[in-house]
């Protein structure tokens, strides 16, 4: 069994010293840099009035500058990719101690109509959402939220060997995540999914040779201007030429130049993490079957992506005065890279959609393959039919932590319903999460916080936490009776495990108590399967007549004075409730 604290200390300190090594390396580079730059400037004042000496400093400088600029932008971007390993292996041994509640909690994706988001903390503050999303892009936080959401009960086999195989590559999966992070997004995916299907060119492909041939002969009159055969005015003739010819494309390329600003960046970066997904060799289905989404015509995506954003950087230094005049006036720059990037677009706006949902997919799965790596004493779910629907030894809600974790078995044959009863505080609430998280994890392919687990895939529906609706003019009463009409419209025609939390809270005793007896009858009757915790004992007579139905309850004792709860799930229907010894112990009464 792994150890994952070990392993992200150990990535830490591999880190720091990598980005130490780094700081020398940058610096070095600037001052080079700032030394070239300085001696091109001074041998330029010193030769100015000797055309041929300036042109060749001029030439041999901005060759050695950009050369040092190019370096140092490479390793600027390693340094930063490093500086992102770190972040991410202190961020887990910072999560590993119990700090995650100031993450980012998904609370957008909280949903009060859907099967069980709302009810289970799946989002929000203290959520499995906030404790195991890793996602770095937008998308992927999608793709994870859609994911927990999903409750799709197959090919659950499929995605727990894809989660293992991730689980096994925590060095891949941090790089993923890590060049993932540097990301910078001005705008969203469909947003630029949509602009390059719809965009219309206006290059002719005529111009695929003219800055070609434009550029040859701009170095033939350069070269002969150097060497005095021709008159060196002829250069700049040439040079405002070449900006005329530039100037009535100049509004279009504008535009064209606008939009891709925005996306450059964002074009770069998926760059590198498609590289990443093409030269990793997988062997679960689902992974290869992801890998072979992204090739095209023998082609890599990678490359595909490089060449685009090496088009949208080059068309990027336009901004700059040396670009605007020497670019355009020699070798019509914009015009050229105008069309380079037209054409991919012609050529792959309609791939773009597929390799953005694949980095995506990976950016969420890394998520799950990070929850099973930090977790190695939970088991993957044995998948069974025909059988028990779920047979669990030592099941525990996988947020409490493992030293304080109290356990229970649970073993609920399909049409089996449980009432479960307890005194306040002694771990009904907790249990129904406990059993839902199960559930929900169990479907998407994670591993369960259990020692052994025999599942019989089902979706999962709940009512735990209705709320009344000002905007909407319903009572709590008239929301949670439209929840429980969901359940029983959702039960007609699939089957669904049911979790119930003290349901019609917001009536009478004597009618709740006959409302709730009527309705778990109703459930049972459609052979449903699932659990009701509820403080109303009466409602545990059923047992006696339907023979689906069994009691069982969490004790809470008054030991010394003190109220004392164990947390075990028992067979049998509580006795001790303790809300009368809690207002005197707190002397409210």
């Amino acid at each position: 069994m792994n150890n994952p604290i070990d392993f992200y200390k150990s990535q830490l300190a591999k880190h720091r010293e990598t980005l130490d090594s780094f700081k020398l390396k940058l610096t070095l580079f600037s001052l080079a840099r700032i030394a070239v730059y300085l001696a091109g400037v001074m041998g330029i004042y010193i030769y100015f009035t000797n055309w041929p000496v300036v042109i060749s400093i001029f030439v041999i400088g901005m060759t050695l500058f950009l050369i040092l600029v190019t370096k140092h932008t490479n390793l600027k971007a390693k340094h930063d990719l490093f500086k992102a390993l770190l972040k991410l292996n202190e961020e887990e041994l910072d999560i590993a101690s119990g700090n995650f509640h100031k993450r980012y909690s998904g609370l957008q994706f909280q949903d009060p109509n859907h099967f069980y988001s709302l009810d289970i903390d799946l989002f929000g503050r203290g959520s499995f959402f906030q404790y195991i999303n890793r996602t770095a892009i937008d998308e992927g936080t999608f793709v994870l939220a859609e994911t927990l959401k999903a409750n799709d009960i197959t090919n659950i086999e499929l995605r727990q060997n894809a989660i293992k195989e991730l689980t096994t590559n925590p060095e891949w999966r941090q790089l993923y995540t890590a060049k993932a992070s540097l990301v910078e997004t001005e705008t969203p995916a469909i947003v630029i999914i949509n602009w390059l299907k719809e965009y219309k060119p206006f290059i002719s492909n005529i111009m695929k040779w003219i800055p070609i041939a434009f550029g040859v002969l701009s170095a033939a009159i350069i070269t002969l201007g150097a060497l005095q055969i021709i008159p060196v005015a002829f250069i700049a003739y040439w040079l405002i030429f070449g900006i005329t010819i530039t100037a009535f494309y100049v509004k279009k390329i504008n535009n064209l130049s606008a939009h891709t600003t925005k996306i450059k960046d964002t074009f770069r970066q998926y760059t590198q993490l498609l590289d990443l997904i093409e030269n990793k060799v997988f062997s679960s289905e689902i992974l290869k079957e992801k890998q072979q989404r992204i090739q095209s015509d023998n082609i890599k995506a990678s490359q595909i992506f490089g060449s685009l954003s090496k088009a949208l950087d080059a068309l990027d230094n336009r901004n700059n005065m040396l670009s605007i005049f020497l670019g355009n006036g020699f070798l019509l720059w914009d015009i050229m890279q105008s069309y380079k990037i037209e054409q991919w677009i012609q050529s792959y706006a309609n791939k773009v959609e597929d390799w953005f949902d694949v980095v995506s997919f990976f950016d969420a799965y890394n998520s799950l393959g990070n929850f099973a790596f930090n977790h190695p004493e939970f088991v993957y779910p044995n998948i069974v039919s025909n059988e028990a629907q779920i047979n669990a030894k030592n099941i525990g809600h996988p947020l409490l932590d493992k030293q304080k974790r109290i356990t229970s078995d649970l073993l609920i044959d399909n049409e089996q319903f449980f009432i479960v009863t307890g005194a306040n505080m002694a771990g009904k609430s907790t249990f129904l999460r406990t059993v839902s998280l199960h559930i929900v994890m169990a479907n998407v392919g994670l591993p369960v916080c259990a020692s052994s687990s025999n599942y019989n895939p089902t979706k999962l529906i709940t009512s735990m936490r209705t709320s009344d609706s000002l905007t909407d003019d319903s009572s709590y009463f008239f929301s949670e009776l439209t929840r429980l009409k969901f359940i029983v419209e959702s039960i007609k025609d699939k089957s669904y495990f049911i979790v119930l939390d003290e349901i019609l809270k917001g009536t009478n005793s004597t009618d709740k108590a006959i409302g709730s007896r009527k309705f778990v009858e109703k459930l049972v009757a459609g052979n449903a399967t699932g659990i009701i915790a509820t403080h109303d004992l009466s409602l545990c007579e059923i047992e006696k007549e339907l023979e689906d139905v069994k009691n069982y309850f969490f004790d809470a004792e008054i030991v010394n004075d003190e109220l004392y709860f164990d947390y075990k799930l028992k067979r049998g229907v509580c006795q001790n409730m303790n809300a009368s010894f809690l207002l005197k112990k707190m002397e409210i009464v």
